[in-house]
């Protein structure tokens, strides 16, 4: 199904974004990254000015937009500040997204609207040591015991796991193997049993750092458990990875600001920095970079818009969403590290934003599926079958 779209009205809010970005993060955008600090200030301000529940249903207190429209939010705040709009894409299409689809009615009125008024932050917790790209290895385990849920694991990587209020974690029910049995539940913060590690540093989006998070016989109550595992079939696991089509894309949105903000201040300095009596756009191997850029930046817009206007079940159609992902990813870390060449020594100091941009690039290629992921699912959508990637 393809979404009617009313492009004049998305530039106005795009408009809106920007002004608002430019106003209330750019002065502190690298201040985030180099002192390794969440930005809290930031996410009040997306609070207070609505733009957290941007994609919770109106009946939650949010304002349920279409997709599209949040791709160019996070766009235009990655062209700003990367910390600030890896925080929006928490918001907007992490956990909180999964509970509007699959949750019950009671976790959708006890969650969502603490999520709009930026009082809940919901992580995701799903790779695991020996489970990353193979997420049907995790070991991450629920037992009823007594008629009691107990959950024992753990988790790595959990973006913003260290000013979470709740984890969204994927667990495997009883005992089973592959991705029978694979289900969610909600694990509250202060819950008896749970633990996290210090704050990883990391090389990029270092101002919202990532954590080990332990369960240690975690009693969860039923109403926290939003898709419960069959040991029996693969349903839930289905279920659970339709639902983060959207993270995807929103993945893919935040590339793209990143390296908008990246042609930018290339196409300037280009124009502004002289050698050998001239400026440095005058000599065709500038030229060709920054025509390279540009064509790549158009090209990555157009799938992802594409990806984000044509959904099906309401979720985008994923060979569109993977092929968005695939090549936003690639394209950020090409168009950012061309941009620092441009530059030259001054793009390598930390006086100039391109290495941050070079570093936060970087990481959009390692979470929501990997380049290598995102090509085996292509495959298998243009050969209409799957392929088992592990050995007899």
């Amino acid at each position: 199904m393809s979404l009617t779209v009313n492009y004049e009205e998305l530039e106005e809010f795009r408009h809106e974004v920007r002004k608002m970005a430019e106003k209330e993060f750019a002065s502190k955008a690298a201040y985030w990254d180099r002192n390794e600090e969440f930005p809290d200030a930031n996410r009040k301000v997306l609070a207070e000015l609505g733009y957290l529940g941007m994609g919770v249903p109106e009946e939650y207190g949010g304002a349920g937009v279409p997709m599209i429209q949040g791709v160019i939010f996070l766009e235009e705040l990655a062209r700003v500040c990367f910390n600030t709009a890896l925080v929006g894409q928490i918001y907007l299409n992490g956990p909180s997204k999964a509970i509007a689809v699959l949750g019950t009615e009671e976790q959708k009125k006890r969650l969502l609207p603490g999520v709009v008024e930026g009082k809940h932050f919901l992580a995701i917790s799903i790779s695991e040591p020996g489970a990353g790209s193979a997420v049907t290895d995790l070991t991450s385990n629920i037992q009823i015991k007594n008629g009691k849920y107990i959950l024992n694991g753990a988790k790595c990587y959990t973006t913003g796991g260290h000013v979470a209020t709740h984890s969204f974690v994927f667990a495997r029910f009883g005992q089973c193997s592959g991705s029978k049995g694979i289900g969610a539940i909600i694990v509250e913060r202060d819950m008896p049993g749970v633990t996290f590690g210090p704050p990883e540093s990391k090389m990029g989006g270092r101002g919202v750092s990532e954590t080990e998070v332990f369960f240690d016989n975690v009693e969860i109550p039923p109403e926290n458990i939003v898709v419960e595992g069959n040991p029996n079939d693969t349903s839930g696991f289905k279920r659970l990875m339709s639902s983060f089509g959207p993270e995807r894309v929103g993945n893919a949105g935040m590339c793209l600001g990143l390296s908008q903000a990246a042609y930018e201040k290339a196409l300037a300095y280009t124009q502004e920095r002289e050698q050998f009596g001239r400026p440095i756009c005058e000599f065709q191997g500038i030229q060709w970079k920054i025509a390279d850029m540009a064509t790549q930046l158009h090209a990555a817009r157009l799938m992802i818009y594409d990806a984000a206007t044509n959904l099906k079940n309401g979720f985008p159609e994923p060979k569109a969403c993977a092929m968005a992902k695939l090549y936003a990813n690639e394209m950020a870390q090409r168009v950012t590290n061309e941009a620092l060449q441009v530059h030259g020594h001054a793009g390598y100091t930390r006086d100039l934003p391109l290495e941050q941009m070079v570093r936060d690039a970087r990481g959009f290629a390692l979470g929501g599926g990997t380049p290598e992921i995102l090509r085996n699912t292509i495959a298998a959508q243009c050969y209409g079958r799957t392929f088992n990637q592990r050995r007899s």
